[in-house]
């Protein structure tokens, strides 16, 4: 791939690798990635050292040659390269019009090959023109190099030295097998280079050993065949496994070091040459003491006796050994990167004679690469002739062009098989790609798609039934959705029917005594009809209205009370004239039913936890086949799930109305003084069967003046409530009798729980609303109240301002130390503002510190103040706005909005309400004293 300024003649500047830039090209070169690459490849001194030392300068390696060859035919690109880089771009091997030939140079600054070795990692650009960091690269932006892959080519120790790359002029995609390969490619040839980098040193070792004898490297013999007496040198000694000590100088001793594999053959070659005379050459291993194995090339020749001559027999066997273990590696490690390919390879001469097959080769062929290897290849493969095997066989020969093509190979191997045929040598490589298993899935792709597809409807269907249903504890929201959510997943119409929850459960066992005598009218009153679904919008309304009237034209037979009874699904055929025969023949169903026309139906019970809790009636159209098996299974299954959760709905129903209903039995409605209107709410947890420590009060003392009470005992439980229950007497009781402070009422509430050893504790707010005929002239109202750890109330003043009810020195709960030092706060209120006590449920989330919460409350209030709402719409707007849809907790509040003393009390506060005992307010224009 030409690369810098020096370039094929008639092909523009640039190749895979690089390209000279010039003019602004070239200053524009200077910021790009690969300049960046450059430079920090040139900063590493050990990288170039191992770069120099395995360039191969001015010498040609034709193996390098072999492997970009082999890269271009395995990756199917038109040209590919291998590069060292130093302090420039060197191409030390390359095939293809976009690559350089070996021993050109370019600049690396313009070199893609400089950003794959930078980065330690294959680099992969399908358009290299729209990539970045390359467009403006000269070989990219001339449109030589239009896609590229490169991987690092690493030395022996470790440091990227270049890079093996492949591309061409047009843009293509890069696949994880194609970088798999090039890196076995680039494997291969840092081994070629390597091992022509330990040649060069080889040679240059050599030239030395002539100068001296401590840098020796060849072993040396001589073996004497008249006497058998073997001489060796010192480094052939060493090579052989052997010592001085060891060595008694026979050619047994040496025999013995050899590999069992080879011993043979190196015997027979002495022994041959010994007879005949002449050169002798061999190749084998040696065993080294602690078990490696090292590769030995002998080459020699013999004297005959009386010095050289033709006829002469030979006397002595002299030769030279060295040690060629590096380049059987190297050849060994190519042959391992064709063994570890995933692609079978075979490769035949010009005569069509086998000369190479690989592992997956041999497998595919079904026949030991030793009984492939020599045959003629139609002799190997028969089936072969005379079909597209043969015919793209002998067109790649004729044109030299590469055919690619899918074939099957007939039994015995029985093989799909992808075959590419590349020219290569004068002959032909082979590649074959075992496509077998993809062909066996090709043809059963269809059933598979179906059958993942009826699969995934199943589990979609279930899965959204149970989503949307969980969704929504109220029993008609859940049908409605149920109904639609089947259809047309099961049939093409729908009808939900559920029971009453005060209908009793029936067991299977009861059910089928119910028949026999004959109950019907008992399942009759509990069932309704309560959601359907038609998958045409136009047949909605005649569904809807079949659904609103036939359950009370169907006569004792009809399918769904037997379904009811036996609590099992029912199917029926031939649906219209079999449900028609079970309605009312005067009725108006009978119509609808024949203009829906279900061909069949299924009735499904819905059943949650041993009961059943309505039904799903399924239709299917004329066009639809009847539920199958597998279709009557998800149909119970999703009958199953809404069933669950339907019970559970009406379980959490029960509950919460349960709880509810104790909770607000524990609370009084509060009293209604002259010109003050309390308004008071307590919301439940959205939990079920969760009643709490929450409660309000509101009473009035015998002076006249009102008494407000917050409290929260701690828990939520049956416990709580009833401890709330004691706590809340006791300040009622103490407050009521008496004239008392809220200090004063919560103190001895403290005594009293010490007392009657109640072990909860409580927060609460106690406050008194009192007024004096000063005050009463002024229009003001004095609250007086004491905080036993409860959060602030909070007052609406008249101007829509808020003021949080904050005590300087907060008191401690009740319950927790009798005794406790209790004090009051008071302010003055202006007559128009309200005062809110609340409980922490209505600021307090497990997400949210409360503080938060009381800045929300404020804001809200202040929020609402502005619109000038009445006190019971602030209260409920205050309890929407803050409360979640599914409230963590139980909420109380108590409102009290302080109207004007010197207007009539306004209709919005409803009729006063006090105790009999209680003094009438004075009057302070000097009208007749009015009850409070």
């Amino acid at each position: 791939m030409p690369s810098g300024g020096d370039h094929l003649p008639g092909r523009p500047p640039g190749s895979l690798a690089g390209g000279r830039p010039d003019g602004d090209a070239a200053a524009s070169s200077l910021a790009t990635a690969a300049e960046a690459a450059a430079r920090a490849l040139r900063a590493d001194p050990a990288r170039l050292a191992a770069a120099r030392r395995l360039s191969p300068g001015g010498t040609t390696l034709p193996g390098l040659d072999q492997l970009a060859h082999l890269a271009t035919q395995l990756l199917g690109a038109p040209s590919a390269q291998i590069s060292l880089l130093t302090d420039v771009e060197a191409i030390a091997g390359g095939v293809g019009p976009q690559a350089g030939r070996a021993g050109e140079q370019g600049p690396l600054g313009q070199a893609l090959c400089s950003l794959t070795a930078a980065s330690g990692a294959p680099l992969a650009i399908a358009d290299t023109r729209a990539d970045p960091r390359v467009a403006d690269l000269d070989p990219v932006s001339s449109g030589v190099v239009g896609s590229y892959l490169g991987v690092p080519l690493a030395a022996g120790g470790g440091d990227v030295v270049g890079a093996v790359c492949v591309g061409g002029p047009d843009p293509r995609a890069w696949s994880e097998q194609d970088v798999a390969l090039l890196e076995q490619i680039g494997a291969a040839a840092a081994a070629e280079l390597e091992l022509a980098a330990l040649s060069g040193e080889h040679v240059a070792d050599r030239a030395l050993l002539q100068l001296t004898v401590d840098a020796a490297q060849l072993g040396t013999f001589d073996l004497d065949l008249v006497t058998g007496r073997l001489s060796m040198n010192e480094r052939l000694l060493q090579l052989s496994g052997l010592t001085p000590e060891t060595f008694d100088g026979t050619p047994e001793d040496v025999y013995s070091r050899i590999h069992p594999d080879d011993r043979e053959a190196a015997v027979a070659a002495v022994r041959a040459v010994t007879a005949a005379g002449g050169a002798y050459a061999a190749e084998y291993r040696i065993l080294d003491p602690d078990g490696s194995t090292r590769w030995l090339a002998a080459r020699g020749s013999t004297l005959p006796a009386g010095g050289p001559g033709p006829d002469r027999a030979p006397v002595r066997l002299l030769g030279v050994v060295h040690d060629i273990t590096a380049v059987r590696e190297g050849a060994q490690r190519v042959e391992e990167i064709l063994d570890s390919m995933a692609v079978a390879y075979l490769a035949v001469d010009a005569g069509w004679t086998i000369t190479y097959a690989n592992v997956e080769g041999e497998r595919i062929a079904a026949t030991p690469r030793e009984e492939l290897i020599g045959r003629s290849f139609w002799e190997a493969f028969p089936a072969t002739v005379g079909t597209v095997f043969e015919d793209g066989y002998r067109h790649a020969v004729t044109t030299g062009e590469t055919v690619t093509f899918d074939a099957f190979y007939p039994a015995p191997l029985d093989v799909w098989v992808e075959v590419r045929a590349v020219p290569e040598n004068g002959g032909l490589g082979l590649y074959f790609l075992d496509i077998t298993a993809r062909k066996t899935a090709q043809r059963s792709a269809e059933d598979a798609r179906r059958t993942a597809e009826a699969a995934n409807t199943r589990l979609a269907l279930l899965a959204a039934t149970s989503r949307q249903m969980s969704e929504t504890l109220e029993a008609e929201q859940a049908v409605a959705r149920l109904a639609e959510l089947v259809v047309p997943a099961l049939g093409d119409w729908c009808v939900i029917s559920l029971l009453d929850d005060d209908t009793p459960a029936r067991t299977s066992a009861s059910a089928r005594a119910g028949t026999a005598a004959g109950r019907p009218e008992r399942l009759r009153r509990g069932l309704h009809d309560a959601g359907s679904w038609h998958h045409d919008e136009r047949l909605r309304p005649l569904v809807e209205e079949y659904a609103a009237h036939r359950l009370e034209e169907l006569t004792d037979a009809a399918f769904v009370w037997r379904s009811l009874r036996q609590a099992r699904p029912v199917l029926v055929p031939d649906a219209t004239r079999a449900i028609s025969a079970v309605l009312r023949p005067d009725g108006r169903v009978r119509p609808l039913l024949a203009e829906l026309a279900p061909s069949s139906a299924a009735i499904l019970p819905l059943r949650g936890r041993g009961r059943t809790v309505g039904l799903m009636t399924l239709f299917a159209g004329p066009d639809r086949a009847p539920l199958d098996a597998e279709g009557l299974t998800v149909a119970a299954e999703v009958a199953d799930r809404a069933g669950l959760a339907l019970d559970s709905a009406r379980l959490y129903r029960q509950q919460r109305d349960l709880a509810a209903a104790f909770q607000r039995s524990l609370l009084t409605a509060p009293p209604e003084p002259d010109h003050g209107q309390i308004v008071v709410r307590y919301t439940p947890a959205a939990e079920a069967a969760q009643v709490g420590g929450d409660w309000y009060d509101a009473f009035m003392q015998p002076d006249g003046a009102t008494v407000l009470v917050i409290g929260d005992v701690v828990g939520h439980d049956t416990e709580a409530a009833a401890a709330m229950s004691q706590v809340r007497t006791i300040v009622r009781t103490l407050g009521a009798l008496g004239e008392e402070s809220p200090a004063s009422i919560l103190a001895g509430t403290d005594r009293a729980m010490a007392n009657l050893q109640l072990t909860t504790t409580a927060t609460a707010i106690a406050a008194r609303l009192e007024q004096d005929l000063d005050e009463r002239e002024r229009g003001v109202t004095r609250l007086r109240w004491s905080n036993a750890g409860h959060p602030p109330a909070m007052v609406v003043h008249p101007d829509g301002s808020v003021l949080p009810l904050v005590n300087l020195h907060p008191d401690l709960l009740l319950g927790v130390v009798p005794g406790t030092d209790r004090r009051d706060t008071e302010v003055v209120l202006d007559r128009g503002s309200t005062v809110l006590l609340y409980t922490d449920g209505l600021v307090e989330r497990r997400d949210q510190p409360l503080q938060e919460g009381l800045e929300e409350l404020q804001a809200v209030l202040e929020d609402l103040a502005a619109q000038d709402h009445d006190l019971d719409t602030l209260v409920d707007r205050v309890l929407a706005r803050m409360l979640p849809p599914t409230p963590e907790d139980d909420v109380a509040v108590v409102a009290v909005r302080l109207h004007r003393q010197d207007r009539p009390r306004p209709a919005e506060a409803g009729p006063q309400r006090v105790p009999p005992h209680v003094p009438p307010e004075p009057d302070v224009t000097g009208r007749r004293p009015r009850r409070r």
